[in-house]
């Protein structure tokens, strides 16, 4: 179907297309490093992932150095509509340096934000509270031990100051987002304790102040993790009481909930509490297992939310997914351009309409316009969307994805 017969056909339901193009267009999604190169980083003191990260796999591709993980993500970008960001994990480094986790500085990062500059995109950055000997028992911030406390406050605050200055380089704000691994195999007997260290832990770390116009602050929670079966110390309700009390942003991690959660119920009510909302947008399959999101019920019910609570001002979007048993640059682009489509299909809703439905209580009209809706020819207007972007879509966007991927191949 042609665009114009769908934008005519979108017309009957009183939507216009046009304005939901023009709407999606500046939603900028923060893609995430660590899908293409199966969360592995460029340190060269610490040892494998750990810390309840894990990625399964061994597709040919991965990427080995910045050089090339770079390139795989100019690669990626040119295949989504629109203009986003990077998220980057501070185990991705780029420097000749060895520093410690408590050493890094902006310098060892300042080849990615020179690359952010040439493709004119923000970036996000994170602390990583993970592979290294000081979190070998999957306690962090939250250690009996004051000195690996110390060790891991020190690198939090050097992420902030790192992600402040990247903020400023590029003039648009770096969220740096907090997660920690911290918790318990087994049933413990004082989870009080655990929880005050980790609170004062991180009042310590967000001591210094930093302008929002350069850093915004998130944290994130999870419900349990490989070895942290029994107790996460920064479970939900922790860090929602925390963001709160400390005006710092909220990560919502889709798979860091029970599967049978709807994260999308979450948004209202945490915004109700909270100026601004993180979204790490995954999907997992039983588990926490971060598979790439397909445009499933719960992406879809994720977007109809952020559109119908005009939740997207006050909301960053990013992704956390990694497969290594597929292409991993099909991996970003299936994953992106997904949560972009839910989004747009959110925007092609009649919302004035089903609101005032609701609002009288008439839930016939409710279901039959909400199923009706699903008939619409979104494809076409998805197809005229990349199209003004100069984004393949279709059999071009798999022949593209197809050529890259037997380039890389070799890399093993």
């Amino acid at each position: 179907m042609s665009y114009e017969n769908a934008k005519a056909i979108f017309a009957e339901w009183g939507i216009d297309t046009e304005a939901a193009i023009e709407r999606l267009a500046p939603v900028a999604i923060s893609m995430h490093c660590w899908q293409g190169d199966d969360v592995v980083g460029f340190e060269t003191r610490t040892g494998s992932s750990g810390g309840g990260i894990q990625a399964t796999g061994n597709h040919p591709g991965r990427a080995r150095t910045p050089d090339e993980l770079r390139a795989d993500l100019e690669f990626s970008f040119g295949l989504i509509p629109g203009s986003h960001r990077l998220n980057l994990h501070a185990m991705y480094m780029d420097t000749s340096d060895a520093p410690d986790r408590d050493e890094i500085e902006y310098r060892h990062f300042e080849p990615w934000v020179d690359w952010a500059k040439e493709q004119g995109i923000g970036m996000d950055f994170n602390p990583t509270f993970f592979a290294h000997e000081k979190a070998d028992d999957n306690l962090t911030l939250s250690h009996p031990d004051k000195g690996i406390r110390d060790f891991w406050i020190e690198h939090g605050r050097r992420t902030r100051e790192i992600a402040s200055l990247m903020g400023a380089a590029l003039g648009s704000p770096a969220v740096n987002n907090i997660w920690v691994p911290d918790g318990y195999k087994d049933t413990p007997v004082d989870r009080m304790s655990a929880r005050g260290r980790l609170e004062r832990s991180l009042d310590t770390m967000l001591a210094d102040a930093y302008g929002a116009e350069t850093m915004l602050d998130a944290v994130e929670s999870k419900l349990f993790g490989i070895g942290v079966e029994a107790c996460t110390v920064g479970s939900h309700e922790f860090y929602l009481g925390y963001a709160i009390r400390n005006g710092t942003l909220l990560c919502l991690d889709m798979g860091h909930f029970h599967p049978t959660e709807n994260i999308a119920d979450k948004l209202s009510a945490v915004a109700l509490s909270l100026d601004e909302i993180l979204l790490h947008v995954s999907r997992p399959m039983r588990w926490d297992s971060d598979h790439v999101i397909l445009l499933n019920d719960d992406i879809l019910a994720m977007a109809f939310e952020l559109v119908s609570a005009d939740l997207l001002g006050r909301t960053h979007i990013g992704l956390d997914f990694f497969d290594a048993t597929i292409s991993r640059t099909a991996a970003w682009v299936i994953g992106t351009r997904n949560m972009q489509k839910a989004l747009l299909r959110a925007m092609l809703a009649p919302m004035a309409q089903l609101k005032d439905a609701e609002t009288a209580l008439d839930f016939t009209t409710r279901l039959t316009v909400t199923e009706e809706l699903k008939d619409l020819p979104y494809g076409a207007v998805w197809s005229e969307f990349c199209a003004r972007h100069d984004a393949p879509s279709g059999q071009a966007l798999i022949s593209d994805l197809t050529s890259y991927q037997a380039g890389v191949a070799d890399r093993g």
